[in-house]
């Protein structure tokens, strides 16, 4: 007796899986049934203006180019957002007596439902549309549009499966939430290319769809236009290509699959040697200074390493205070001031401050009896913070001063740069003893539900203040270029900015200190609520 076929009870597992997910709450509901109405309407869109590219000059380079995006998106999906689909995660079948072929044939049809597929088969047949001319063009279109969708899928599978362990681990939390970094240099990319394609035109996509056309899942693409144009050779070929990744993914894919069922989970047990190593090795803990301060700030930079939203926040802070700066000097329309910038994003980790340590922040409330030991844990915080910010605001102000060639400049931008650090410091201090508010430690939110008021007022507020404060010196530069002698004195502003900018943090952190003092219980309250 053969056994049952187990791909329609996949399809229906998935469909029980989604409705079941709506129905916990109407917010999850109205959220799903938005993003599903803005991605189908983006696919409509995005369908109608492939179809108009159709006799374009250019128009394989375009949909090749997306087309490998696209599978770029697939392949990358399941480590940023691994609890999108809970399908992604096989390990929750190993108890069940299934093999690994049908079990990828189920859960390869399975996966083909949802709104990513159905979005993904919208390109698809508009970059078909887009190139073929034909008969046996759309013969071959009809071929492709199957061939790279199942590559798409399975290309996302085959990664989740050889990840899987990472991605319900720590780590894989930290993937995920860092997805955020990914999305903001991608903005930033796509800006960038927009730019240049405004000015040179489409003809500058060619060279590289020469390359990714011969690339499943791109490669399907390029097969129907290679059969538009009689190269029946080259079409066969690039069909071929995305035939035999398919292939190669699907094996890939069973054989991880095979590891996972029958292999136990060693991902999260360290090594003897490697635990051994960790408890023997201090590392940067030996050069902070002794006492209070030096702890502090060793708890803080370890939290930067290993805190998942406390790492996130630090290096989208790193990248985007990099990127803006760098973009813009590299397409000749930033200035050497954009490199504040760097000091401004990483100066708003000063926020907060208590709020990172969520509800562990009473072991730090027990060892703080006196505004002096108020003072000590807030500037130990605030050395940690500027032993990351100020090399890092002074390489991206040099490297962008390099790249503008403007280093007549490259004092009062630092100057400028020390002065927003500083200010930021000080009213960071300040409102994080003002404002305190609690950051979730699960999900993607950073406010806890109730909170969100106090987050504004803290982070925006202080930013404002922080302008403010930093008045004196953009006045003072700002008359040093307009005055017709300044050129010659804008070099002082390097030292002066930074010796303001010392002088406001000293000042913030004894105007916070006291408040901090006085509202340990109401602060501690406030950091525990998620």
């Amino acid at each position: 007796m053969s056994a049952p076929a187990i791909t329609p009870v996949f399809v229906r597992l998935k469909l029980s899986l989604l409705r079941n997910g709506l129905r916990q709450s109407g917010g999850r509901k109205a959220a799903y049934i938005t993003s599903a109405v803005f991605a189908l309407l983006f696919a409509a869109l995005q369908l109608i203006g492939l179809i108009a590219l159709r006799g374009h000059a250019h128009a394989e380079s375009v949909v090749v180019l997306a087309v490998a995006v696209l599978g770029l998106g697939w392949a990358v999906m399941p480590l940023f957002f691994p609890s999108g689909d809970e399908t992604l995660d096989p390990t929750r079948l190993v108890m069940l007596p299934l093999r690994p072929r049908p079990l990828v044939r189920a859960l390869l049809t399975a996966s083909l439902v949802g709104i990513g597929p159905l979005f993904t088969l919208c390109l698809l047949v508009g970059s078909v549309v887009a190139v073929a001319r034909g008969g046996a063009a759309f013969a071959v279109g009809a071929v492709a549009v199957v061939l790279a969708l199942l590559v798409c899928v399975a290309l996302a599978r085959a990664v989740a499966a050889a990840n899987v362990r990472l991605l319900t681990s720590r780590k894989g939390r930290d993937l995920a939430v860092l997805s955020g970094l990914v999305i903001a240099i991608g903005a930033q990319i796509v800006n960038f290319g927009a730019q240049r394609l405004g000015a040179s035109g489409l003809g500058e996509l060619d060279p590289a769809a020469e390359v990714l056309q011969w690339v499943p899942p791109a490669s399907a693409i390029g097969a129907v236009h290679a059969m538009s144009e009689g190269s029946y050779g080259p079409a066969i070929a690039q069909l071929a290509l995305s035939a035999g990744a398919l292939v190669a993914l699907l094996a890939l894919w069973s054989r991880h699959l095979t590891q996972l069922m029958t292999s136990p989970d060693g991902s999260t047990l360290p090594s003897a040697e490697s635990a051994a190593k960790e408890r023997s090795s201090t590392g940067l803990a030996r050069l902070l200074p002794a006492g209070r301060t030096g702890t502090v700030m060793d708890r803080s930079l370890r939290y930067v390493w290993r805190d998942p939203k406390t790492k996130a926040a630090w290096v989208t802070s790193l990248a985007i205070g990099l990127i803006v700066p760098v973009f813009n000097a590299w397409q000749g329309t930033g200035s050497v001031y954009f490199a504040c910038f760097a000091a401004g994003m990483l100066g708003i980790q000063m926020y907060n401050q208590f709020g990172q340590d969520t509800s562990a922040f009473w072991m730090v409330a027990m060892t703080i009896s006196s505004t002096r030991d108020a003072y000590v844990e807030l500037r130990a915080r605030a050395y940690a913070l500027l032993l990351i910010t100020l090399p890092y605001a002074t390489l991206v102000t040099v490297l962008t001063t390099a790249m503008l060639g403007d280093w007549r400049r490259l004092p009062e931008a630092l100057g400028l740069s020390f002065a927003l650090l500083g200010a930021m410091l000080a009213t960071g201090a300040w409102t994080s003893a003002r404002f305190p508010y609690s950051i979730p430690q699960e999900g993607y939110k950073n406010v806890a539900p109730g909170q969100t008021g106090l987050a504004w007022i803290s982070i925006f507020g202080g930013m404002m203040a922080a302008a403010l404060l930093c008045a004196p010196v953009i006045a003072l530069t700002i008359w040093l270029n307009v005055s017709a002698d300044g050129d010659d004195w804008t070099w002082l502003l390097l030292p002066a900015g930074t010796a303001y900018g010392a002088v406001l943090t000293a000042a913030g952190l004894k105007l916070a200190a006291p408040r901090t003092a006085r509202r340990l219980p109401e602060i501690l309250a406030a950091v525990s609520k998620g």
